[in-house]
């Protein structure tokens, strides 16, 4: 190593620039050197002096290897996520390639910054689906075996859990949206709600609401979060306007 190297882990929110933590936003602008997915990349204003490492999709370890390189080499570095950079994001990657790297790396000031994850931002838009235990699932196979996520699946909706799926559906893997709510109806009921909600907090935001019985994966993309309820998770109609749904914290003994 160069230098003392800094290198900091943000979370940039759902979307919305009110949404990102005045937190991230200092964290941001102290750094030389910003590296990260292009379209999360492209979020951050680009300011004179401050270099922009935008990579492709599914190169994570080598993203953040970069990022502890130029670290290393004493730059102040900050690497992007949307959402929150701990779930399902580059402060895990980060850390794997420290716990198999140069053991020099761990000598590095590395800081997690925290952001608001798109399930949470979900849930505040239609009421409080995540009022009891929940649980979140990544229907991606790329980094594990898609029996693995119909065993969690079947698990946790047959446990009670309320249910945030994140990355429900791509053009490689059309069918496994489908597959899910298959799996479901064999475990809860009909009525239980679903809720599609695409592009949170953004401009072109789109939620809708739906039963297991008749949600429709055609409805969800890699830009979909998908919130399933538990069977204790209730409905509140309102005339005119969407629909509240909220997971009650009472559970009463049998």
């Amino acid at each position: 190593m160069s230098g003392k190297g800094h290198l900091t882990i943000i979370g940039l929110g759902p979307g919305d620039p009110a949404m990102q933590t005045p937190q991230a936003t200092a964290a941001l602008e102290a750094a030389t050197d910003l590296i990260g997915y292009g379209p999360y990349l492209a979020r951050v204003p680009v300011r004179a002096g401050v270099m922009h490492h935008a990579t492709g999709n599914r190169v994570e370890l080598d993203r953040a290897r970069h990022a502890l390189d130029l670290a290393a080499a004493g730059k102040r570095v900050a690497v992007v996520s949307s959402g929150d950079a701990g779930v399902f994001a580059m402060a895990s990657a980060v850390f794997e390639a420290i716990d198999h790297g140069d053991p020099a790396l761990r000598s590095l000031d590395v800081i997690v910054i925290p952001g608001i994850s798109a399930l949470l931002a979900v849930a505040a838009r239609v009421g409080a689906p995540l009022g009891h235990d929940f649980c979140v699932i990544s229907l991606s196979d790329h980094l594990k075996p898609w029996g693995v996520v119909e065993q969690r699946l079947t698990a946790a909706a047959g446990a009670g859990f309320v249910l945030a799926l994140y990355n429900p559906s791509s053009r490689a893997r059309p069918w496994q949206m489908g597959r899910c709510f298959e799996l479901l109806r064999a475990v809860l009921p009909g009525t239980t709600p679903v809720i599609f909600a695409t592009a949170i907090s953004r401009a072109n935001e789109s939620i809708a609401l739906a039963t297991l019985a008749d949600a429709d994966p055609a409805r969800a993309d890699m830009r979909t979060l998908v919130l399933i309820g538990s069977a204790a998770t209730r409905v509140i109609e309102r005339p005119g306007a969407m629909s509240w749904v909220y997971t009650p914290r009472r559970i009463d003994a049998a």
